[in-house]
C-alpha cells in the first residue's frame, strides 16, 4: 500500500465545514467547486471528463478504485477532476485487464483526494446548501490556514474554463475516405463522442473552442458538433458569435452539454448557475416529441432557462426529476442539441440515436 494513503487530510467547504480523513493521491492542497456524482460505476470516465474540470468530485459510491484503471476507458489525455472524496478508496485493483491501480493513476496525475469520510453527510450537506467551493489538504491540516487560501477562489459562475482545457492545435480522426466530414469544435471534448461520429461514416478534426468560422469553413465541412466542456457558458463569446454564423450558413449542427448551452445563447436564451446540477447516471428524460423515456448520463452545473426559449426554437427535452431544458431543435434549420451525454451508456444506448439523427441531417442537406 502506498504510504500517502495513511496521511491525514483535511476537506474544507467555504460555508465553514470541515471534515478530517485519510490522504489519497498525491500529498498536497488543491481548490475546486464541490460536486456529487451519483453513478455507482464509471469512475474513470467521470475523473478524466474534461467537463469536470475544476471541481472536487464526491463519489456517492462507497467503493472507489477497487477495479483500478484501464488506459482505453480515458476520455480524455488525463485527470480533470481538481480533487477526489470518497468513503473507501482501493490502492489494488481486482481487474485483469487493468493497466494501473486508481492510486498509481493518481500519482502520476497529481491528483490530490481524501477518502474515509461519510461521503453520505457531506451529499446531504451540499444538496442542500448548494455547489460551493472547497478545499482538500494534507499536507496543511490547519483550518484557518486553509479558510484563508479558500477564501481567494473565485466562484464557478462566470468562469470561463472551456479554452482552458480545448486542443491547442487541430487533429483529425477516422478514415480519410469517410463518407462525411464533421469539424468538432473543442470546449472539453471527451473522446467517445469522436468514436460515435466516426462509427457512423464521419471524418472529424477536432478544432480549438476560439476557432473563427472562416477556419472552419475552410475545411469544408458537412457538420459541425459542439462538445461538451466545463464551466460557465455566457464568457464564451467568441464561440457564441461563431456558433450564430454557423446557425445562418444552415451547416448540421448536433451540440452536446455545454455545446447545447453555446447554441442556446446564440439563439438568444439565457442560461442559469444550478444549485447543485446533475451529475450522474440515471436522470431520467423524456423525448417531448416521441413520447418516450430516456435514462441519460449527465454532468453539468448550468442550464438553460425555460422561459427564455423563443419561437423558432422547439424544446425536444425535458428532464422528468426537475422539468429542466434537456433538448432543444431550431425550426427551419439542421440544428440540434441536448443537455445530456448520448455518447456514454447508462440505458445502455437510450441516446444513441442523436448521432444517427445527426448523420440524416448531413445527408439531407448534400442531397
Amino acid at each position: 500500500m502506498n504510504s500517502t494513503i495513511k496521511n491525514k487530510a483535511i476537506l474544507l467547504l467555504a460555508d465553514g465545514t470541515s471534515y478530517e480523513g485519510i490522504a489519497v493521491g498525491k500529498v498536497g492542497t488543491t481548490v475546486g467547486e464541490i460536486c456529487f456524482n451519483t453513478g455507482m460505476t464509471g469512475y474513470q470516465e467521470v475523473f478524466t471528463d474534461p467537463s469536470y474540470f475544476g471541481q472536487i468530485m464526491v463519489t456517492t459510491n462507497t467503493q472507489i478504485g477497487n477495479y483500478g484503471v484501464r488506459n482505453e476507458e480515458m476520455e480524455s489525455n488525463g485527470v480533470k477532476i481538481a480533487g477526489l472524496v470518497c468513503k473507501r478508496f482501493s490502492s489494488h485493483q481486482s481487474r485483469e485487464m487493468a493497466d494501473s491501480s486508481l492510486d498509481d493513476y493518481f500519482m502520476e496525475n497529481n491528483v490530490v483526494g481524501i477518502s474515509d469520510v461519510d461521503t453520505r453527510e457531506i451529499v446531504r450537506h451540499v444538496r442542500d446548501k448548494g455547489a460551493m467551493n472547497a478545499i482538500i489538504s494534507s499536507e496543511i491540516l490547519d483550518v484557518t490556514q486553509l479558510k484563508a487560501k479558500l477564501d481567494k477562489v473565485p466562484s464557478m459562475q462566470g468562469m470561463e474554463l472551456a479554452t482552458k482545457v480545448s486542443t491547442k492545435e487541430p487533429y483529425e480522426q477516422g478514415e480519410a475516405n469517410s463518407s462525411y466530414k464533421v469539424a468538432v469544435l473543442d470546449f472539453g471534448l471527451k473522446s467517445n463522442i469522436v468514436r460515435c461520429l466516426n462509427e457512423r461514416g464521419c471524418h472529424t478534426k477536432v478544432f480549438n473552442a476560439n476557432t473563427s468560422f472562416e477556419e472552419l469553413k475552410a475545411w469544408n465541412p458537412d457538420g459541425i458538433m459542439l462538445s461538451n466542456g466545463p464551466g460557465d457558458p455566457e464568457p464564451l463569446a467568441k464561440p457564441i458569435e461563431t456558433v450564430k454564423r454557423i446557425i445562418e450558413a444552415n451547416v448540421p449542427v448536433f451540440g452536446i452539454c455545454l455545446g447545447h448551452q453555446i447554441l442556446s445563447l446564440a439563439m438568444g436564451m439565457k442560461t442559469f448557475k444550478m444549485h447543485n446540477g446533475h451529475r450522474g447516471l440515471n436522470h431520467p428524460v423524456q423525448n417531448i416529441e416521441t413520447g418516450l423515456s430516456e435514462i441519460t448520463s449527465q454532468n453539468h452545473g448550468f442550464a438553460v432557462s425555460m422561459d427564455t426559449i423563443p419561437k423558432n426554437v422547439i424544446l425536444t427535452h425535458k428532464n422528468l426529476n426537475d422539468d429542466t431544458v434537456e433538448g432543444i431543435r431550431i425550426k427551419d434549420k439542421l440544428a440540434f442539441s441536448v443537455q445530456y451525454h448520448p455518447e456514454a451508456s447508462p440505458g445502455p444506448h437510450d441516446s444513441r440515436y442523436l448521432f444517427d439523427n445527426f448523420v440524416k441531417n448531413i445527408q439531407a442537406n448534400k442531397k
